[in-house]
């Protein structure tokens, strides 16, 4: 943090501010834009944003208080602007990641389709790439940073959100000696069969869409965000989608696992409703025992494992840590280690029928359950975020598991083609039932 606001500092004393360009503005975009608007961050500058519904990319703009806002329906409109210094709004997120004074995009989607469009074409335009898109990146990022890495950019989740926060704490316990073995967050509340009509309520309070809250209801959020730090350790669940236990605080995950079986390979896993309520935590290990001494005296414990939790996660606030350290030192927050380690796959949430389409993550027809690669793999299972557009074969019972065999993937889809690409270059055999019909070629080879 320290060197990240010096170097900021620097680039605004030189008014070389880094160039931000925001793909979506529903809540998440909305709170960020503000965050970056309304005291913008030294050496930062949100320049341009881009929705669908154009009018949502204004109102994200007027929240802060930023009126003189011009709209742009092609590339060389929206360089222009953003020469100008004039806040710009579009409603083709493709001109944001083609844009030549746009330094960083943030994804803010959480969708996966448009999300994986949106990656190739910033990756490809040599855009560093911050992700709001748990969705997409628990599921074809492997690929996704193997892309960037070839075109020199940085590829990141962010800083703010569990997964950025858990990794903070990941990597300065490496640094410092201590030996990272465990890793996850701390979930508030759990029913895997929440869905958006049970969530209306509580998302028109709190102005969510409810597919949205009832993805954090169900715990599909909870598992792809645990995906993304499996994804970047190397760290293996336990169980089909973790044991999650109710403990009255975080500390209690102590006991969960003897250090014995955490030293095999590390672990993601969650505990629900302890203190402090919110927030990611790490649990590390030390047999040195005059590092266990300094310890007790520090009130750590006795060892030798130790917990270590930050207790809050403030996702619109602290991306902008993730830009920064993107854009200053190619520096990825949270991103995949290499090979897919995790996948979060589906599971009905009710009886279903042959001939249903599937609605994905937060939806009516199938929750998220966090599982290792190679298992979930070998069982053929569906992809919780893969799910949606898919249309049913066959029956699936309540609970049941759902495989690329049970389903008719929709034709043509770009996701379809990363997994596919993403099992060719990981040197992980095809599944016959996840072929895809190709459809656009995927541009950027990887050797």
């Amino acid at each position: 943090m320290i060197i990240v606001d010096t170097i900021l500092q620097q680039r605004e004393e030189k008014g070389d501010p880094i160039k931000v360009g925001l793909i979506g503005a529903g809540n998440m975009g909305k709170m960020i834009a503000l965050e970056l608007l309304d005291q913008p961050m030294a050496g930062m500058r949100l320049v341009a944003i881009a929705n669908r519904t154009i009018d949502k990319a204004e109102d994200a703009f007027r929240r802060a208080k930023v009126d003189s806002v011009v709209r742009a329906d092609t590339v060389q409109a929206l360089e222009s602007a953003i020469a100008r210094k004039q806040p710009v709004v579009t409603g083709d997120a493709m001109a944001i990641c083609q844009a030549g004074n746009i330094d960083v995009v943030i994804d803010a989607t959480g969708q996966l389709e448009f999300g994986a469009h949106i990656a190739m074409e910033a990756i490809g335009n040599g855009k560093h790439l911050v992700l709001m898109n748990a969705e997409l990146d628990a599921t074809v990022g492997p690929i996704l940073k193997v892309y960037a890495d070839r075109q020199g950019v940085t590829y990141t989740f962010t800083d703010g959100d569990e997964p950025g926060v858990a990794m903070n704490l990941y990597r300065f316990l490496d640094l410092v000696g201590y030996k990272p073995v465990m890793m996850g967050q701390i979930k508030g509340f759990l029913n895997r069969y929440r869905n958006p009509e049970t969530q209306a309520e509580f998302a028109k309070q709190h102005g969510q869409t409810p597919a949205i809250v009832a993805s954090f209801a169900d715990g599909s959020k909870l598992c792809l965000e645990s995906n993304l730090m499996a994804n970047a350790t190397g760290f293996r669940v336990a169980t089909l989608g973790m044991q999650g236990p109710h403990y009255a605080h975080v500390k209690e995950m102590l006991n969960l696992y003897p250090a014995e079986r955490l030293l095999q390979g590390g672990i993601v896993d969650y505990v629900l409703n302890a203190e402090p309520f919110n927030g990611a935590f790490v649990i590390a290990y030390c047999e040195n025992p005059g590092k266990m001494r300094s310890m007790k005296y520090l009130k750590m414990g006795d060892g030798p494992l130790y917990m270590f939790y930050t207790p809050f996660h403030l996702p619109h606030v602290q991306i902008p840590l993730s830009v920064a350290r993107a854009a200053l030192f190619n520096d990825a927050t949270v991103a995949p280690k290499g090979a897919p380690v995790c996948d979060t796959v589906s599971i009905a949430k009710r009886d279903l029928k042959a001939g249903e389409v599937l609605d994905g993550v937060g939806g009516f027809t199938c929750y998220g359950l966090l599982d290792n690669y190679d298992t979930a793999h070998a069982a053929g299972a569906l992809p919780i975020v893969v799910s949606e557009g898919c249309r049913l074969k066959r029956d699936i019972a309540i609970d049941k598991p759902i495989t690329y065999a049970d389903v008719e993937l929709p034709a043509g889809r770009l996701c379809d083609e990363l997994r596919i690409k993403q099992n060719e270059h990981f040197g992980i055999a095809p599944q016959k039932a996840a072929t895809a019909e190709r459809g656009r070629k995927v541009e950027l080879e990887v050797s």
